[in-house]
């Protein structure tokens, strides 16, 4: 576990685990954070040896509170980097699956950041919105392109418009919450999402993770379904792309080697 100045980082195997670690702010972001996030997410993408990470935030309070409204008003603030908020909003070349643990508010770049995520997994406390525009922005870190593209479109305007607070139970039903765990376990149960992945092959997993995103640029699914993408053809001349059909016929797990 590596303390740094706004958060912790912990890789478990596999597994990277990055906690926002501001819980004086209520892990609120300003450009200098970011801009840690964005080197901590860095050395996740380079490292061949972690293949999933967790996002969460210290205390039970909160995830995120969003962008530090108090640095932006005291004329300090300044554009976050080319990664933007918590150095994932505008990551789009990430192949490698991200899981949101979301304890506490979720507001404004917080939602954002969790919306960048793969997987949201939310305890029963928590509470997402896009306030933006009660404070003269709108969710410019991804909120008001990435929801609409995940739930209905009148739900996406119900909440872009108003601001208004969705808790975990509503987000689930809407669409954009995967699984809602009582308070204090969103953390675990976002590792337990985690290792199910990794019982997956990781090319396999990263292949799927790209060409369900890319396809969606499509606007034909015929197109999409015929595109072979990057990082699909990259696990069709794999290694494991011999051993997981070895392993299902000598009835005994695979050992996924990544290459």
């Amino acid at each position: 576990m590596t303390e740094r100045k706004f958060c912790i980082v912990e890789d478990l195997g596999r597994v990277r685990v990055v906690t926002l670690n501001r819980p004086e702010v209520l892990n609120a972001l300003h450009a200098d954070a970011n801009d840690e996030l964005a080197e901590v997410w860095d050395e996740f993408a380079a490292n061949d040896d972690l293949w999933v990470g967790i996002i969460t935030g210290a205390g039970e309070r909160a995830f995120s509170a969003g962008n530090d409204l108090k640095v932006q008003a005291s004329g300090k603030r300044r554009p976050s980097g080319p990664m933007g908020f918590a150095g994932i909003a505008n990551r789009f070349n990430l192949d490698k699956p991200l899981i949101a643990a979301v304890n506490g508010w979720a507001m404004g770049g917080g939602f954002e950041t969790a919306l960048a995520c793969d997987i949201i997994i939310a305890a029963e406390n928590a509470l997402f919105a896009l306030p933006e525009p009660r404070v003269g922005l709108i969710a410019g870190a991804g909120g008001v392109h990435r929801l609409p593209r995940i739930v209905p479109m009148k739900k996406a305007m119900g909440m872009i418009l108003t601001g208004r607070r969705v808790p975990a139970r509503e987000g689930f039903d809407i669409g954009f919450v995967t699984e809602v765990v009582p308070e204090g376990q969103a953390l675990e149960a976002a590792k337990r999402w985690a290792n199910m992945i990794l019982e997956c092959s990781p090319k396999a997993v990263r292949a799927s993770k790209q060409a369900s995103y890319r396809g969606l640029d499509e606007q034909k699914l015929e197109t999409a379904m015929r595109t072979i993408y990057p990082a699909q053809k990259e696990n069709m001349e794999s290694e494991d792309y011999i051993e997981g059909p070895k392993a299902f016929a000598e009835k005994r797990k695979p050992n996924w080697r990544n290459k």
